[in-house]
């Protein structure tokens, strides 16, 4: 068991046991052992299952490469709970669906989720998708206005394009240099830049 699906279901087990629910446990267990798809995906679609319960079978589907579970690893990749958003985010990653760069985009440069940018960043770069280093910078460019309280995500996006090497970034991560909680992340990044040690 890798270790992201081990936290997973230690987390939502307790989930599943707090929840009150007679029958958590066993439908818990039942998550966990089904190697059934159309069980797991009829989780996400059939009404009154709880979260914990929709969370495990997407993260299942996901990992495994099963795309019904697009929809709901993108929300939950921009839940207000940093634990579901890294499940969600490392499973969208293993999809292999060909809109969950386009996603993860649109979700790390929405202004008015930019508490919930962090996962959708990081997965962005993880993907090293076309749309990866455009986002990037336009959530960096944001955040580095005055007084802005999103150091994390401009720390994500500065490493991120540091790892990403692209050149365009070039001048948003001078831009950086300029700000002392991102200036040695940027000093770092640039010099992964060609042409700009």
């Amino acid at each position: 068991m890798d270790e992201e699906l081990r936290s997973l279901t230690e987390r939502l087990r307790t989930e599943a046991a707090a929840s009150g629910a007679p029958e958590a446990g066993a439908v818990y267990d039942r998550l966990v052992a089904s190697g059934d798809h159309d069980e797991l995906a009829a989780v996400l679609t059939e009404p009154g299952h709880p979260l914990w319960a929709r969370e495990l079978a997407a993260f299942r589907l996901g990992v495994a490469g099963d795309r019904r579970a697009f929809e709901s690893l993108v929300l939950l990749l921009n839940h207000r709970d940093p634990p579901r958003c890294a499940s969600a985010a490392h499973a969208l990653a293993r999809l292999g669906d060909p809109r969950t760069a386009r996603a993860a985009a649109a979700l790390a440069t929405n202004e008015l989720r930019v508490a919930y940018a962090l996962h959708p960043v990081r997965l962005l770069v993880e993907l090293r998708a076309a749309e990866s280093v455009p986002a990037l910078i336009t959530t960096l460019e944001r955040r580095l206005r005055p007084h802005d309280p999103y150091r994390r995500v401009a720390l994500a996006c500065v490493e991120g394009l540091g790892t990403l090497g692209d050149g365009r970034a070039a001048p948003v991560l001078n831009d950086a240099l300029a700000h002392p909680a991102l200036a040695e992340a940027a000093v770092r990044a640039l010099a992964r830049i060609p042409g700009q040690r």
